[in-house]
């Protein structure tokens, strides 16, 4: 099985430099399709319901502090089957051109955030988990 780092330095391949806030988001909306589309999960990694939107913890500990990253130094693209790729360059096709703020503005929207953040105040740190089976079931009813 792929790893979150695997799809981010697949992203960064493709689509080249863009802000961490960018890069994490699409790498939620990834996992996310290909739920849906493969009825698997891309990666084992936990993604979280940050203030911000989705976030993986373990891509977040490698950008720490870094505002845009154009290249990714773990993972391994060859890692990534030709179906996972082509999940992947569909959210690219889809989402790539939107910015980080149009894509976390678009999470709030959606029912997977805000049922991990139910509860939680406005801005306030949260590490819950938004499970593979809240965006399948979300992503897979649209």
């Amino acid at each position: 099985m792929a790893t979150a780092h695997d799809v981010a330095r697949y992203i960064l391949r493709v689509q080249g430099e863009m802000t961490t806030w960018k890069l994490q988001k699409l790498v939620y909306y990834s996992q996310a399709w290909h739920l849906v589309w493969e009825d698997e999960a891309l990666f084992d990694e936990r993604i979280e319901a940050w203030a911000n939107g989705p976030v993986v913890r373990s891509l977040y500990d490698h950008h720490r502090g870094e505002y845009t990253v154009s290249s990714w130094p773990q993972g391994k693209v060859t890692n990534l089957t030709t179906r996972e790729r082509s999940t992947i360059d569909s959210v690219l096709k889809f989402y790539g051109e939107r910015t980080g703020k149009w894509l976390s503005d678009l999470t709030h929207q959606e029912r997977p955030w805000n049922e991990a953040r139910e509860g939680v105040s406005p801005g306030a740190r949260s590490g819950r988990e938004i499970t593979p089976a809240m965006m399948a079931d979300y992503y897979g009813s649209l």
